[in-house]
């Protein structure tokens, strides 16, 4: 009597080398929609954000171009309660914070709000 055959299974290495070719591949399409896709600066075709001033939950939000830290923000400061939030522009033209650093947003506005609503009330503390 045999023993039915077993359905062959891939190998460690079969298996990374598939992973490892599978997201090169998701890479590549993802630069290519990145240098395909026109950045999202919030004013389309007129460089940086525009400056905004509000109250939002209760919290003063900021926001002025040609203020910020030049090597990550392209100049644009954020500020909540008077307290720097430091904002940086990926190369898709989105947004991130330092409170909301792994979640872009299209806009510094939308980041400074972001960040009132996770801070949940806490005070900002500036960076060293």
């Amino acid at each position: 009597m045999s023993r039915p055959s077993r359905p062959s299974r891939p190998t460690r290495r079969q298996a990374i080398g598939v992973t490892a070719g599978t997201l090169a591949g998701l890479a590549l399409a993802g630069t290519a929609h990145a240098s395909t896709s026109p950045a999202k600066t919030g004013h389309e075709g007129h460089g940086a954000p525009e400056a905004f001033d509000e109250v939002f939950q209760g919290r003063r939000i900021q926001g002025v171009p040609g203020a910020g830290h030049m090597h990550h923000g392209g100049g644009y400061a954020v500020r909540i309660d008077g307290q720097e939030l430091h904002v940086m522009q990926n190369a898709d033209g989105t947004w991130i914070s330092v409170v909301n650093h792994y979640e872009p947003f299209a806009t510094p506005r939308a980041v400074a709000r972001a960040a009132v609503v996770e801070l949940q009330g806490a005070a900002l503390v500036p960076l060293a």
